[in-house]
């Protein structure tokens, strides 16, 4: 009661201050099978001023601050396992300035990537980086997300520009800025940006935008086999095409998606293209690319201009968690996201999608980002089930094991949130230590999302 009423004394509408039960419990968990850790209130400020005061508070009396964006990460990043303040950004979602001739935009943490690109639309630009959910710019650039449109625009380390951030004792910083390069320093926006929350919170964010490109078509490639499919995409990017986006998923994640979405999608490994450009640029782009996968045993070949064609095209890949997830009802979402060499791709693929069909789950895909080496195997289980939990973790310790003895990484874009810390000196070694001095430098009472990355 005492932390209620003195954060709402710093916050001066009780509605934005709450302890309610259903707000405390839906900041507590995730769309994931991590255990459930609720906070002790929500606070939902609206200014960067308010955000300090809050922390600071924090600050002096030693609690923990837990930041939360749209709640769409998978790796329990804002789940409060220590308990302490769930700081919502949903209240500041206000675009602050776009400056169209110089390609940027500045937002604040709560806009969403949906809400950023409908107000970009008037301007003939966009913010590429999509990694399916509508997540908020906040938390994307907390866990440096990426998504399908990477392999051609980067992930949101490229994209972004500058931050405000509020450190754990109250003051503020602003890292990089208006430019799209500097020297000048030690690259601090780069060190916040996959942070987690863990060592500043944001509170504006500067995006580097692009233009909407003159021509847009996206095809689906069918293919007898993963392997088939895969070796395709490697050779892709061997050629040097510039694709936009480039996603491998498997038959049993088609075969998902056809039951959940009543869809008749043909249930054999696939590749989801996209191509964007000047018109001759793709035309060219996607004539070199049939040659490709022709070669590879492509058994189909389907292209759509029209949006909403795109759209229903990309379907299939947008409903492929929910799909495998609802396949056996009481199932959560795992999703592990290892990111390998691309000469080591076609082989982890095919060797990752045998070694998950010897676990035997009910409801299991492999499917990712392929024109950037990050795949995703995404499990369905029941996290009241101690043994099916215990079945997903050693199967994951493996697949990344698998990832990193090839020169990959843990997580390809997740983060590393509650669910991977194990695996972080795996692959950094003594380079963990370092990282935990910044973070004791930083926030030496770790106040902030104690718990995660370490």
């Amino acid at each position: 009661m005492q932390l209620l009423t003195d954060l709402r004394s710093i916050i001066k509408d009780d509605t934005r201050v709450t302890a309610n039960e259903t707000v405390i419990n839906n900041h507590g968990q995730d769309l994931t099978y991590h255990q459930p850790s609720n906070p002790d209130l929500v606070v939902f400020p609206k200014t960067m001023e308010e955000v300090q005061q809050v922390v600071v508070y924090a600050h002096k009396n030693n609690i923990p601050v837990v930041p939360y964006g749209a709640g769409s990460s998978l790796e329990g990043h804002a789940i409060p396992i220590k308990g302490g303040i769930s700081l919502d950004f949903t209240e500041m979602n206000k675009i602050v300035e776009v400056r169209p001739d110089d390609f940027i935009v500045k937002v604040e943490p709560g806009v969403t990537r949906r809400q950023l690109n409908k107000h970009l639309k008037r301007y003939g630009l966009f913010f590429p980086v999509d990694p399916g959910a509508d997540a908020s710019m906040g938390g994307m650039a907390a866990t440096n997300a990426s998504g399908t449109n990477t392999v051609k625009y980067g992930a949101m380390r490229q994209n972004v520009l500058g931050l405000e951030v509020v450190l754990a004792d109250g003051k503020i910083i602003r890292t990089g800025g208006m430019s799209f390069k500097t020297s000048a320093g030690y690259d601090l926006k780069d060190l916040f940006v996959g942070s987690e929350g863990t060592l500043g919170v944001f509170t504006e964010i500067t995006l580097k935008l692009t233009g909407i490109p003159e021509v847009i078509q996206a095809g689906k490639a069918v293919f007898k086999t993963v392997e088939e499919a895969s070796q395709a995409a490697e050779n892709i990017l061997k050629a040097g095409i510039r694709v936009a986006r480039m996603e491998l998923v498997d038959e049993k994640t088609i075969e998902a998606v056809n039951k959940f979405s009543d869809t008749d999608y043909i249930e054999s490994p696939s590749l989801f293209l996209e191509f964007d450009g000047s018109k001759a640029a793709v035309e060219e782009d996607i004539r070199f690319t049939k040659e490709i996968i022709d070669e590879a045993g492509c058994v189909t070949f389907q292209f759509e201009t029209d949006e909403k064609a795109r759209n229903l095209l990309w379907h299939a890949r947008h409903e492929a968690a929910l799909s495998v997830v609802n396949l056996v009802p009481g199932k959560r979402l795992t999703s592990s996201d290892v990111c390998v060499p691309i000469s080591e791709l076609s082989q982890a693929i095919s060797d990752t999608r045998r070694l998950v069909d010897t676990y035997h789950f009910q409801a299991a895909a492999v499917f990712g980002h392929v024109g950037d080496g990050n795949f995703h195997v995404l499990i369905g289980i029941d996290p009241n089930d101690a043994e099916e939990v215990a079945a997903y973790k050693d199967l994951n310790r493996k697949i990344v094991a698998y990832a990193l003895e090839r020169g990959g990484t843990c997580t390809g874009e997740h983060g590393i949130g509650m669910g991977k810390r194990e695996f972080l000196r795996m692959e950094h070694g003594a380079a963990v230590d370092v990282m935990g001095s910044i973070k004791r430098a930083l926030d030496p009472e770790n106040i902030l999302n104690p718990g995660k990355i370490f």
